[in-house]
C-alpha cells in the first residue's frame, strides 16, 4: 500500500489551450494517489480539508478507490494556476488549509510513503517519526520549498527540510526545484545537478524536465528519460502523476530505467486533459513505453 501525505487542493486553472470555471480537485498527493489506484496500487492520503470541499473529496477519491483520511481544517487549499505559452506558471493563492498533524496508525503500514506537501504542511518531525517504521519514503519537495510573502509565492530551501533528506529513498524535484536546492539549472549543468542532490544523502534522485523528459541518479549512472511527445492541455499534475508512474514500476521492478520510462508515460496521459478525471491504465501505459522504447 501506498499512503501519500499532503493536503488537497481545489484550483483555478488557465491554460493556452483549456481553462475551468470552478475549482478543480488537485494536489501532489492527491493527484498520485489517483493514479496509483487507476494503475491497481492499494492507496490512501491524509490531508486537510474545509467543510465546504470534504464530502466532495471523500466522494471523488473513493469513486478512484483511494483511501480517504482527511482532517478538518478551517479552510480549503487552493491556487489559481496561469500558464504561458512555454508552460511557465504563475500562481496566486486561493486558500490554505492547515498543518497535518498527526496520521492514523494504519500509515505505519504502508510499503510507500509519498510526502507530497503543498504549501509548508507537513512539519519535518512527521517525517522522521514515519521513517522508524522503514517503508519505502519517496518526496516531492515542492511544498516543502514554498512559503508565503506579502499573499505571494516565495520559493526558499529550509534547513530544517535539508536535515531530513538523508531520510528518503527518493527526491523528485521539477526544473526549478532543482535550481532552488543547488543553485544550478539541471538543463545547463545536468551531472552537476544530480551529484550535488545525491550528496544531500538522498539515494535516488530525480529532476523532471516537463518537455525535456526527465533525469535519473543513484550515485553510479546518470539516466536520462525521454518525454512522451503529446500536446499538453494542462500541465497541472505532471510531476505528481510522474511519482505514480515511477513508484508504481519501481516497487515491481526495483529497475530505474524502466521505471522512468513508466512514469514519462503516466505523466503523458494525465496532461492531455484536465484532471482528475482522467483514465489512466496500465495496458495504455506499456503501448505508450513500447512506443518510446524505440526511439
Amino acid at each position: 500500500m501506498m499512503v501519500a501525505i499532503g493536503n488537497p487542493v481545489y484550483d483555478l486553472i488557465n491554460t493556452p489551450l483549456t481553462r475551468t470555471t470552478e475549482r478543480v480537485l488537485s494536489g501532489c498527493s492527491t493527484n498520485a494517489c489517483i493514479v496509483c489506484s487507476q494503475l491497481m496500487y492499494d492507496t490512501a492520503l491524509v490531508g486537510c480539508v474545509g467543510d465546504d470541499y470534504k464530502k466532495q473529496t471523500e466522494e471523488i477519491l473513493m469513486g478512484f478507490g483511494v483511501n480517504p483520511w482527511l482532517y478538518p481544517s478551517r479552510e480549503t487549499g487552493g491556487f489559481s494556476l496561469l500558464y504561458d505559452d512555454q508552460g511557465n506558471r504563475e500562481l496566486a493563492i486561493l486558500g490554505r488549509a492547515d498543518p497535518i498533524k498527526d496520521v492514523p496508525q494504519e500509515v505505519l503500514n504502508a510499503d510507500v510513503l509519498l510526502f507530497g506537501p503543498i504549501l509548508q504542511e507537513i512539519d519535518p518531525s512527521l517525517v522522521v517519526r514515519l521513517s522508524e517504521s522503514s517503508p519505502l519514503l519517496f518526496c516531492d519537495p515542492q511544498g516543502f520549498l514554498r512559503g508565503i510573502e506579502n499573499d505571494q509565492i516565495t520559493h526558499f530551501f529550509p534547513e530544517s527540510f535539508k536535515e531530513i533528506l538523508p531520510l528518503f529513498d527518493v527526491i523528485k524535484p521539477n526544473e526549478l526545484e532543482a535550481y532552488i536546492m543547488t543553485g544550478k539549472n539541471p538543463l545547463e549543468y545536468p551531472e552537476q545537478v544530480m551529484e550535488s542532490l545525491y550528496e544531500f544523502g538522498t539515494e535516488i534522485c530525480i529532476v523532471t524536465l516537463a518537455g525535456n523528459g526527465s533525469l535519473i541518479y543513484d550515485g553510479s549512472e546518470l539516466l536520462k528519460i525521454l518525454p512522451y511527445a503529446t500536446e499538453a492541455r494542462d500541465p497541472t499534475g505532471a510531476g505528481d502523476t510522474y511519482a505514480a508512474g515511477f513508484i508504481v514500476e519501481y516497487m515491481r521492478t526495483r529497475n530505474l530505467y524502466k521505471s522512468g520510462l513508466f512514469a514519462s508515460c503516466t505523466a503523458s496521459i494525465w496532461v492531455e486533459k484536465i484532471g482528475p478525471y482522467v483514465e489512466i491504465t496500465e495496458e495504455k501505459v506499456r503501448k505508450r513505453v513500447e512506443i518510446l522504447e524505440q526511439r
